[in-house]
């Protein structure tokens, strides 16, 4: 199972699609610094979006591929293309400048309209997904039947969309199975969270076989967002699994670019990673003082603490704890002053 990082594609539509090459190069280049193997950039609507009828980007598209081919040295980085806005030469140009992988977004019910598209990036040898936007507006067999196509065409991925975050995790599983009951290409998920239900359908799609599943820094996205990268992590590493995530960086990371780019007030990395952890936030203000006096960063204490004692707070077996972290040198980017004295003041 993947985990595809959208947070520049479809968190442009956050940002009315002005990141910066400076915020691409940023982003990315902490992406995979965390190990996220696929990240999708470039316009919320994708390639030749760039437009008066669409919305303007900041750059061109080979700006934006320009800046991620000289800041990755491992990840791939794709980019969206929709047929009828995206042009055929624009696989081509995609192609040319570094692009690994297309993902062909139609609605579910004009999946037709991929086929040149398909067949164009794999003449350039491009990993290709067909995300089927509205999935839910066919039923199951018939979206089966749609998908079926798609592999003739030579889609790489089928990608289940849920565009408008209105589906449950037992139409997930409706969907999976009609399916795959058609067809034996790889499947992925990608969902919005206006039910606040993206983290669970992400879940659900894992525990179904999914092959990739999206998500975005803090669910930054379209409408009321993805699955945000975060919370669908951490409940999978406390599942058991092995994502080799540096939990605070992720918290930090997301932290502190959600909060310098968009103006969504972004989830604080102190009250995730005490769900993360099973940390009590009555406690939080003896980590404040013992990170003050120790000098480390609160979230690897949560988690250190955490392991051994979740039910009470043991301020001499915190300091010991602590004893044993690094020193933290980083200027801190979460100013806990400001979070402990409107939350937990006297």
């Amino acid at each position: 199972m993947i985990i595809l990082d959208t947070t520049i594609r479809d968190g442009s539509y956050a940002v009315d699609f002005k990141f910066s090459c400076t915020d691409v190069a940023a982003i990315i280049s902490k992406l995979e610094r965390l190990g996220f193997e696929y990240i999708e950039i470039g316009h919320g609507l994708g390639l030749n979006a760039s437009s008066a009828k669409y919305g303007y980007s900041l750059h061109s598209d080979v700006e934006y591929m320009q800046v991620a081919q000289h800041t990755l040295k491992r990840s791939k980085f794709g980019f969206f293309c929709i047929p009828g806005i995206a042009r055929l030469q624009d696989i081509k140009l995609a192609a040319d400048n570094g692009v690994s992988f297309v993902r062909v977004g139609i609605n579910a019910d004009m999946v037709e309209k991929t086929e040149l598209y398909l067949k164009e990036a794999k003449k350039y040898g491009l990993f290709t997904t067909v995300n089927l936007m509205k999935s839910y507006i066919l039923s199951p067999g018939e979206l089966a039947e749609k998908i079926a196509l798609i592999e003739e065409y030579g889609a790489d991925v089928a990608y289940l969309v849920d565009s408008a975050g209105c589906m449950l995790p037992e139409d997930i599983e409706a969907y999976s199975m009609a399916i795959k009951k058609k067809t034996d290409i790889m499947l992925g998920f990608h969902g919005h969270n206006n039910l606040g239900l993206a983290v669970s359908n992400s879940l659900k799609c894992i525990q179904l076989g999914f092959d990739f599943i999206d998500c975005s820094l803090q669910g930054l996205g379209r409408s009321l967002g993805n699955a945000p990268a975060e919370q669908l992590v951490m409940i999978l590493e406390k599942q058991g699994y092995p994502l080799d995530i540096d939990i605070p960086r992720l918290l930090e990371y997301g932290y502190t670019i959600i909060k310098d780019v968009s103006k969504k007030a972004p989830m604080h990395p102190l009250d995730l990673v005490c769900g993360y952890s099973g940390f009590h936030s009555s406690f939080l203000k003896d980590i404040y003082r013992c990170c003050n006096e120790k000098n480390v960063d609160p979230m690897r204490l949560i988690i250190a603490y955490s392991k051994i004692n979740k039910a009470t707070m043991d301020y001499d077996l915190l300091c010991k704890i602590a004893d044993e972290l690094p020193i933290d040198l980083e200027s801190n980017p979460y100013n806990f002053r400001e979070f402990f004295s409107e939350k937990f003041s006297d």
